[in-house]
Parts: C-alpha cells; sequence; structure tokens
C-alpha cells in the first residue's frame, strides 16, 4: 500500500527534512524508514506531526478495488471487487 506522504507534506506546505525533524530523526533515515517497512510508531509520529489520523497516511482503495503487497517481491497487487 502506497503512503502519502509527500502529497500531505506538501498539503501542509511541509518539507520532508522538516518533518523528520518534527519527530526527531535525520530526513535520510525517515526517507530510509518509509521506503521499506515503517513501524506503527514511526506511523504514529508522521501522523501527529502532520496533524492527520494515521489512515490518512494510506492511498484509499478506488472504490471496488483493493490492493495488497507482494511478500516476496514487494509490488503492489490490484484486486477488483465484484
Amino acid at each position: 500500500m502506497e503512503l502519502r506522504i509527500k502529497e500531505l507534506c506538501k498539503a501542509k506546505g511541509l518539507l520532508q527534512k522538516e518533518l523528520a525533524e518534527k519527530i526527531g530523526v535525520t530526513d535520510i533515515a525517515l526517507r530510509a524508514s518509509l521506503k521499506g517497512n515503517p513501524t506503527i510508531g514511526t506511523l504514529e509520529k508522521v501522523a501527529n506531526a502532520l496533524d492527520v489520523h494515521i489512515t490518512e497516511l494510506f492511498d484509499q482503495p478506488k472504490n471496488n478495488t483493493a490492493g495488497i503487497t507482494c511478500p516476496h517481491c514487494g509490488k503492489n497487487i490490484n484486486i477488483k471487487v465484484e
């Protein structure tokens, strides 16, 4: 599932570097964490710093589709629900 951190930062007028400072990590550490598998703790800190609910950090599925991430290759798989 894709994260919307860049989009939310832009909407709040905040650079990712500033977001990293707000949550007490370096810009590089934040980017690395978000590229991999961020912990729930990191996501909570990011959501608090952006003043959004943690669920807003994630792309919302389009109408009748759902997405999962392949545990082997890490690619997104979209599933249409009928």
